[in-house]
C-alpha cells in the first residue's frame, strides 16, 4: 500500500488543481459581457474573452476588467445616446400632447368662424335676398378681419367693429328710409352721434365686449398651446457635457466591465447624475409652472364668460336684432340729434321704395337647421380635456430626472438599494440626492457642473414662457395689450376690453395697459408712466443683456 500512496496522492492533487484552475478560469470569463457588447452592433474583436488588466481605462474602475480601451470609448458614445433617447422619449410624449391639442383647438376656432359666416350668409340671403347680396362684402369683411386677428393678430378689434357698425349704418340708413333724401352732411351728423343716438340699440356695445374678450382669450390660449409644444420640443434635444458623459458611462456600462451585466445602477446614484446632466432643464420649472397656472385660468374663462362658441354661434341673430332696431327707430333716432330729414318729391318716393326698400323682417332658423358643432366637438369638451393635460404637465422639468431614473433601462427600483451598482461595485449608494436646478449642483458628488454658465437655449425658453404668461394674464382680464415680443414662438397684438358690466375679478397682479382706441403715441406715453410696465421692461432688458453677453463671449 505504501508503494501506491505517493502516486495516488499526487494524482489527487493534480485533479483538484485542474478543477480549481477551471473554476478560476470560468469566474474570469467575459463571454456574457462580450455577447451583450456584440448585440449592440459593436465589433466582437474589441471584447476580450477573459478578464484583462484595466490600467488603460480612463473612466471605469481599473484593475481586472472585461473592457478594452475600444470598448470604453464606444460605451461612452453609447451611454450618451441612451441618455438622449430616454430624455427624448419623456419629452416627446408631452410635446405630442400639446401639438395635438393645439391642432384641435386651431381647427375648432377656424371652423367655428367658417360656420358662423355661412350661417349668417344663408339666413340673410333667405331673409333680405338681393339687397343683402348687394351689400354682402360688408359682412365678408367683418369675418375676414376676425380670421386675420385669430391667425395673425395686428387687428384692433374694437376699432374694426366700430368701423363695421359705421359702414352698416351708412348703408342701412338710406335703405330703410328710402322715402327721404339724405345729404352727406346729414349722414355725417348721424355717424357723429351714433354712440349717443344708438340706432342699432345696445347690440354693438354688447357684441364688441363679447367678441373682443372671447377672441383675445381664444387666440391667446391657442397661442399658449403652440408655445408650450415648441418649448418642450427645443428643450428635449439635450447635448451632454463631457463631465455628464463621463458620469453616464460610469453609471450605465462600467458595471459591465466588472462582469456585473445584470446589476442596474442604484436609484439615488442615477438621480444625482440626472440632476447634474439636466441641471439647466430644472431651471425651467418655475416659469413653466407659472405658465401652466396662467393657461388654466384662461381655460376657466373660455368655459365661462369668454366662451367664443357662445359668442359666434348666434352672431347672425345679434346682427339682425341690430338691423331690426335700425328699421324701427332710424328716423326717430336721427331726428333727436340731426333734425328731420327732407322727404323725396312725391313722384320719386314710390319708385325709390320699390327699388330699394329694406323692409324684410329677420326670421331666425330653427335650432335643428343651425350648423353642426365645429370640428365635431365643443369648446367645453376641448377645454376639459386640455385642463387635465395641463395639470399633469405641472412640475414636468423638476420631475424629469426622477422620471428618467424610473425607466428600468436606466436604474434599479427604489427598493433595491443594496444589490445595485453604485459606480464602484455592487453595494448601497451612500451619497444624498442633490436638489434640482443649476444652483444646487455645486455639491453634486457625481457630475461636475459649471453653475456660473446657464444654458442660452434654456434662457430663451424661459423668456418665451414669461412673455406668454404675461399675455395669458391679460387675456384672463379680457385685455390684449401690445407686447415687445422677443420670442419667436408668439406674435400678434390687438385691442381689448374688460368684462361687460364690471371689472373682471383677477387672481393676477399684473399692470396691463389696455390700448384699445389709443394712438401709438398715447400708448407709449401711458406705458412710460406705469411703474408695473417699467419693472416688466427692466426685467426683459436685464435678461436680454445677460443672454447677449454670453453670446458675445
Amino acid at each position: 500500500m505504501a508503494r501506491f500512496g505517493l502516486p495516488a496522492l499526487l494524482c489527487t492533487l493534480a485533479v483538484l488543481s485542474a478543477a480549481l484552475l477551471a473554476a478560476e478560469l470560468k469566474s474570469k470569463s467575459c463571454s456574457e459581457v462580450r455577447r451583450l457588447y456584440v448585440s449592440k452592433g459593436f465589433n466582437k474583436n474589441d471584447a476580450p474573452l477573459h478578464e484583462i488588466n484595466g490600467d488603460h481605462l480612463k473612466i471605469c474602475p481599473q484593475g481586472s476588467t472585461c473592457c478594452s480601451q475600444e470598448m470604453e470609448e464606444k460605451y461612452s458614445l453609447q451611454s450618451k445616446d441612451d441618455f438622449k433617447s430616454v430624455v427624448s422619449e419623456q419629452c416627446n410624449h408631452l410635446q405630442a400632447v400639446f401639438a395635438s391639442r393645439y391642432k384641435k383647438f386651431d381647427e375648432f376656432f377656424k371652423e367655428l368662424l367658417e360656420n358662423a359666416e355661412k350661417s349668417l350668409n344663408d339666413m340673410f340671403v333667405k331673409t333680405y335676398g338681393h339687397l343683402y347680396m348687394q351689400n354682402s362684402e360688408l359682412f365678408k369683411d367683418l369675418f375676414v378681419e376676425l380670421k386675420r386677428y385669430y391667425v395673425v393678430g395686428n387687428v384692433n378689434l374694437e376699432e374694426m367693429l366700430n368701423d363695421f357698425w359705421a359702414r352698416l349704418l351708412e348703408r342701412m340708413f338710406r335703405l330703410v328710409n328710402s322715402q327721404y333724401h339724405f345729404t352727406d352732411e346729414y349722414l355725417e351728423c348721424v355717424s357723429k352721434y351714433t354712440e349717443q343716438l344708438k340706432p342699432f340699440g345696445d347690440v354693438p356695445r354688447k357684441l364688441k365686449l363679447q367678441v373682443t374678450r372671447a377672441f383675445v382669450a381664444a387666440r391667446t390660449f391657442a397661442q399658449g398651446l403652440a408655445v408650450a409644444g415648441d418649448v418642450v420640443s427645443k428643450v428635449s434635444v439635450v447635448n451632454p457635457t463631457a463631465q455628464c458623459t463621463h458620469a453616464l458611462l460610469k453609471m450605465i456600462y462600467c458595471s459591465h466591465c466588472r462582469g456585473l451585466v445584470t446589476v442596474k445602477p442604484c436609484y439615488n446614484y442615477c438621480s444625482n447624475i440626472m440632476r447634474g446632466c439636466l441641471a439647466n432643464q430644472g431651471d425651467l420649472d418655475f416659469e413653466w409652472n407659472n405658465f401652466i397656472d396662467a393657461m388654466l385660468m384662461v381655460a376657466e374663462r373660455l368655459e365661462g364668460p369668454f366662451n367664443i362658441e357662445s359668442v359666434m354661434d348666434p352672431i347672425d341673430v345679434k346682427i339682425s336684432d341690430a338691423i331690426m332696431n335700425m328699421q324701427d327707430n332710424s328716423v326717430q333716432v336721427s331726428q333727436k340729434g340731426c333734425g328731420p330729414p327732407k322727404p323725396l318729391p312725391a313722384g320719386r318716393i314710390s319708385r325709390s321704395i320699390s327699388e330699394s326698400a329694406f323692409s324684410a323682417r329677420f326670421r331666425p332658423h330653427h335650432p335643428e337647421e343651425r350648423p353642426t358643432t365645429a370640428a365635431g366637438t365643443s369648446l367645453d369638451r376641448l377645454v376639459t380635456d386640455v385642463k387635465e393635460k395641463l395639470k399633469q404637465a405641472k412640475k414636468f422639468w423638476s420631475s424629469l430626472p426622477s422620471n428618467v431614473c424610473n425607466d428600468e433601462r436606466m436604474a434599479a427600483g427604489n427598493g433595491n438599494e443594496d444589490d445595485c451598482w453604485n459606480g464602484k461595485g455592487k453595494s448601497r449608494y451612500l451619497f444624498a440626492v442633490t436638489g434640482n436646478g443649476l444652483a444646487n449642483q455645486g455639491n453634486n458628488p457625481e457630475v461636475q457642473v459649471d453653475t456660473s454658465k446657464p444654458d442660452i437655449l434654456i434662457l430663451r425658453q424661459i423668456m418665451a414662457l414669461r412673455v406668454m404668461t404675461s399675455k395669458m394674464k391679460n387675456a384672463y382680464n379680457g385685455n390684449d395689450v401690445d407686447f415687445f415680443d422677443i420670442s419667436d414662438e408668439s406674435s400678434g397684438e390687438g385691442s381689448g376690453s374688460g368684462c361687460e358690466y364690471q371689472q373682471c375679478p383677477s387672481e393676477f397682479d399684473y399692470n396691463a395697459t389696455d390700448h384699445a382706441g389709443k394712438s401709438a403715441n398715447e400708448k407709449a406715453d401711458s406705458a412710460g408712466v406705469r411703474p408695473g410696465a417699467q419693472a416688466y421692461l427692466l426685467t426683459v432688458f436685464c435678461i436680454l443683456f445677460l443672454v447677449m453677453q454670453r453670446e458675445w463671449r
